[in-house]
C-alpha cells in the first residue's frame, strides 16, 4: 500500500518529521521494520532541511543495514509534468533572486541540460536551454514550466514565451521521490555515502568566501 503526507510547513523539519513519519507507516499499515529501500530528497533545497532529512534518512537506514536512493527534487519535479509531450523545465527558488533550474526531454527521465543555480531573467534571455533555439525544442515546443521558481517567476516567464508557456505548481512530491527510488534500485547507496545536491554552494560558505576575499 502507498501512503504520503503532507507535513505542516509552519514546523520546523526536526520537530515534525518523527511525527509525519509515524503517521505515514499506520496508513500504509506498515512498520519501520517492512521497509527493504529507503528514498530522500537530497537537494536541491535550504541547507539546514537537506541536512535535517538526510541526517534522518540515514539514521534510520543505518539503524536496519539498508540502502538509500538519493533522489534530485528537480529530477522529481520533472517526472511529476510528463505527459504534455514537451520538454520540462524545472525551476525552484533558490532565493536572492535565483532559480536552482534543470531542463529534460519530454520523458521527465532525460537531462537536456544539468542544474545550475541561475537568475531567471539570465535563463530566460540565453534561451534557457543550449540546444533549443530561443528555448523552443527542435519540433518549436516550449517547455513547460514546474516548481515554485516558475511560478514566483511566471510573469517573466510568459514575457518570453506568451501564451505558448504552460506553468504548473510542486505538487506533493514525497510519492515521486519514492516510486523513482523504486524503479532504480541500483542507484541505492549505503547511509553514510549520502551526499546532499546543492548545486549552489551553503550561504555560509558564500559568506566565508566574500569575507576572505575581502580580506
Amino acid at each position: 500500500m502507498a501512503a504520503e503526507h503532507i507535513g505542516d510547513a509552519e514546523v520546523t523539519h526536526g520537530e515534525r518529521l518523527p511525527a509525519d513519519l509515524t503517521r505515514v507507516l499506520d496508513a500504509a499499515a506498515a512498520r519501520i521494520e517492512d521497509v527493504d529501500l529507503f528514498a530522500v530528497a537530497a537537494g536541491p533545497g535550504s541547507f539546514t532541511g537537506l541536512r535535517v532529512g538526510i541526517a534522518t534518512v540515514q539514521g534510520l537506514a543505518m539503524a536496519r543495514g539498508r540502502r538509500v536512493v538519493p533522489v534530485s527534487v528537480l529530477e522529481a519535479l520533472a517526472r511529476a509534468a510528463t505527459g504534455s509531450g514537451v520538454p520540462v523545465a524545472a525551476w525552484m527558488d533558490a532565493q536572492r533572486g535565483e532559480v536552482f533550474a534543470e531542463l529534460y526531454a519530454a520523458d521527465g527521465r532525460t537531462v537536456t541540460r544539468p542544474a545550475r543555480a541561475v537568475p531567471a531573467a539570465v535563463l530566460l534571455e540565453e534561451g534557457f536551454a543550449e540546444g533549443l533555439e530561443e528555448g523552443f525544442d527542435a519540433a518549436g515546443r516550449v517547455p513547460v514550466f514546474i516548481g515554485d521558481g516558475a511560478v514566483r517567476y511566471r510573469e517573466q516567464i510568459a514575457a518570453r514565451y506568451g501564451g505558448a508557456a504552460r506553468i504548473l505548481h510542486p505538487p506533493p512530491l514525497a510519492g515521486i521521490i519514492g516510486q523513482i527510488a523504486a524503479e532504480a534500485p541500483d542507484r541505492a547507496v549505503r547511509p553514510h555515502a549520502l551526499v546532499p545536491i546543492y548545486v549552489r554552494r551553503p550561504d555560509a560558505e558564500l559568506a566565508r568566501a566574500r569575507r576572505e576575499g575581502g580580506g
